[in-house]
């Protein structure tokens, strides 16, 4: 295993242990909004400071990308960090202040651009997703690949778009199409973990609307490495930038890329 993924394991696990006492009593968990349906936490910023300090211990030069920090160390050119890490401290703020258990911690690292290493740890699982470029994708040290499904009225597909809303009103239309001629969608108020599943097999396919790239950077190493595709609802590669992302095992991809499209059964 290379050095620096051992050491975001590290991170994701001391950060996984804050989570996991602090869901012990969430009455005593202080909450504040950082917008409608946005929410944060002490958790979440004791968290992200546990992984920095981590990270910043071993890497004193890197540059950071976090939820709560924002950025830390970048150049004043605006060029990408020679190594950043990416950091979202607790994916699923709202899952978890509910009690729901279904959040997870999510840690990539950035070269000159290029996510080359990725952990994504559940807490409430132990379950450790991780990932290095051209080095295929893992499960607690488990290889896994996505699902063979190759039937979209057979497969079941993760979402996240906010509400009710779409990324268009003439959009609209082609999301339902797509959910109603899949064997099912599901919401679980963790897109990390639900690009975790399309690697694993779990998920056939993932549409996310509006993400952050702390949302997708360690994931989407994960899928690719383990033989799925991943692009914008364009089929472009412009979903870190845009946040409006499509993730499926290939032939799943093409479908729902095509309804998207409104090429579905023509």
């Amino acid at each position: 295993m290379h050095p620096m993924l051992n050491t975001a394991i590290k991170a994701a696990r001391r950060a996984g242990s804050i989570i996991n006492r602090a869901s012990i009593d969430l009455d005593r968990v202080q909450v504040s909004r950082k917008g409608p349906r946005d929410y944060v936490t002490e958790v979440d910023h004791a968290a992200e400071e546990a992984i920095i300090d981590v990270l910043r211990t071993a890497y004193p030069d890197h540059a950071f990308l976090g939820e709560e920090s924002g950025q830390i160390g970048h150049p004043e050119s605006g060029d990408f960090p020679e190594n950043e890490w990416v950091i979202d401290p607790l994916d699923g703020t709202t899952n978890f202040i509910h009690g729901f258990p279904t959040y997870a911690v999510s840690i990539a690292l950035r070269q000159r651009g290029q996510i080359m290493h990725s952990v994504i740890f559940d807490p409430t699982r132990n379950e450790l997703f991780t990932a290095s470029r051209g080095g295929g994708a893992f499960l607690n040290d488990r290889r896994v690949r996505v699902s063979s499904q190759t039937r979209f009225h057979d497969a079941l597909l993760g979402a996240r778009w906010p509400g009710s809303k779409v990324p268009d009103d003439l959009a609209a239309p082609r999301f339902a199409e797509m959910a109603q001629t899949a064997a099912g969608v599901r919401r679980t108020g963790s897109c990390v973990l639900d690009l975790a599943y399309v690697a694993v097999g779990r998920l056939d396919g993932f549409c996310g609307f509006g993400l952050k790239q702390w949302d997708m950077a360690a994931a989407s190493l994960l899928v690719l490495e383990a033989g799925g595709l991943i692009a914008d609802l364009e089929g472009e590669q412009t979903w870190m930038e845009s946040g409006n992302v499509l993730a499926a095992t290939p032939k799943i991809f093409t479908q729902m890329l095509a309804h998207l499209q409104g090429q579905a059964n023509k």
